[in-house]
């Protein structure tokens, strides 16, 4: 079967997971980059499931690309976890992709401190449209959602038609708890960004990511005190 968006209907997307439902992960990133080899990327934000998912790709494909969306307003620890990784895994290709507007041009087009007055639109402009930008370059990307993250990710499937980006999308951990996210990064000590220890559960950007109170949404961090809770990437 030729693997193309634009060629696949819903019913091709139902019939591949359903003959790969009983499959772990690293078999699905086997399957996915044995389809689709350099046409397949991996956007990380890396939060701790992309630990785990950059150590499972690299054990399937040593030179495998990766993207991160650099907002230019991430935490240093981010930045920090991301050479580490870099030194950890020197064989993997990873990229750090940049919006078309620096900070200063987007606060002279948009008004100052845009993400407090319309974060989506800051998203559009720092997250979403780079996205599309290095998407258009492959036939599929890879995705580290789980489906215990939040309603909003609860049907997540390991291939799924992303009707927003025209592409598909592969997500490999859809079935991991929590807990088994960090026992993973432990037995196999695996650098994470040190925010995870301070009550961040999920990590953005520095302006919309606030520390969550025990008991809280695990996601409640993202946007605070506002009703966003996607950037966009997943809806």
């Amino acid at each position: 079967m030729d693997y193309k968006y634009d060629l696949m209907t819903k019913e091709d997307f139902e019939e591949i997971n359903k003959q790969l439902e009983r499959k772990d992960s690293l078999d699905i990133l086997k399957w996915a980059y044995g389809e689709f080899g350099e046409k397949l990327v991996y956007s990380c934000s890396f939060g701790v499931e992309g630990m785990v998912l950059i150590d499972l790709i690299s054990k399937v494909k040593k030179d495998a690309t990766i993207v991160f969306l650099d907002t230019d307003f991430h935490f240093k620890e981010t930045y920090e976890l991301i050479n580490k990784v870099k030194n950890r895994y020197p064989t993997l290709n990873i990229e750090l992709a940049k919006p078309e507007l620096t900070p200063e041009q987007q606060a002279q087009q948009y008004g100052e401190r845009l993400w407090e007055r319309e974060p989506d639109a800051c998203c559009n402009v720092r997250k979403m449209v780079p996205l599309e930008r290095e998407l258009s370059k492959y036939d599929a990307w890879i995705s580290g959602l789980r489906r215990e993250q939040s309603p909003t990710r609860a049907n997540t499937q390991f291939i799924n038609q992303d009707n927003r980006f025209k592409s598909i999308k592969i997500c490999p951990l859809i079935h991991w708890t929590e807990e088994e996210i960090w026992m993973y990064v432990k037995l196999h000590q695996l650098d994470y960004n040190e925010l995870h220890d301070q009550n961040y559960p999920s990590i953005g950007c520095e302006y919309c990511t606030k520390p969550v109170a025990e008991g809280e949404d695990p996601r409640s961090g993202r946007w605070a005190n506002t009703e966003k809770t996607e950037c966009g990437l997943h809806k």
